[in-house]
């Protein structure tokens, strides 16, 4: 070890450029910006989706339809599935919590039950939504669809 291979101690140099300390540094002056023009001053951000003055994307691009935000999302459920639960399980009763438990639905979604595949136990499906088909299949085995 002597003079010519001294090295700082790992961690005590900053490796990001100190820029705007003087023209001995190597960055001073405009501090690495350039001359002029919007960019070099201070406080300078654009906007989301600028382009430099022409026409955004977002604002060029045709927008067409309606999306109406009263809207309600369903999440469906076929009778099938119901069956299916109440045979693994052996209930007499699904409801909402039931659907959860089981993992069909999360707690914030609302359940439509649709009537696609057979039902051949008398049930009480307690759900937010019933089709036509649905309570139909369901009242024929003698089964009540309750909404919640």
């Amino acid at each position: 070890m002597d003079l010519s291979n001294l090295q700082p101690a790992k961690g005590s140099k900053k490796s990001r450029k100190r820029i705007g300390r003087g023209q001995g540094s190597g960055y001073g002056g405009t501090s690495t910006r350039g001359h002029k023009g919007q960019k070099s001053r201070s406080g300078y951000s654009k906007k989301v989706g600028f382009e430099g003055g022409q026409m955004p994307l977002q604002r060029r691009v045709p927008k067409y339809g309606f999306k109406n935000i009263n809207r309600k999302e369903y999440k469906a459920i076929n009778l099938r599935t119901i069956q299916e639960l109440a045979d693994k399980k052996k209930l007499s009763e699904i409801s909402f919590d039931v659907m959860f438990d089981a993992g069909l639905v999360q707690k914030s979604t609302l359940v439509k039950i649709l009537g696609e595949g057979e039902l051949k136990s008398k049930l009480i499906v307690k759900a937010h939504a019933f089709s036509k088909s649905a309570v139909e299949a369901i009242e024929a085995q003698g089964g009540t669809a309750e909404k919640i």
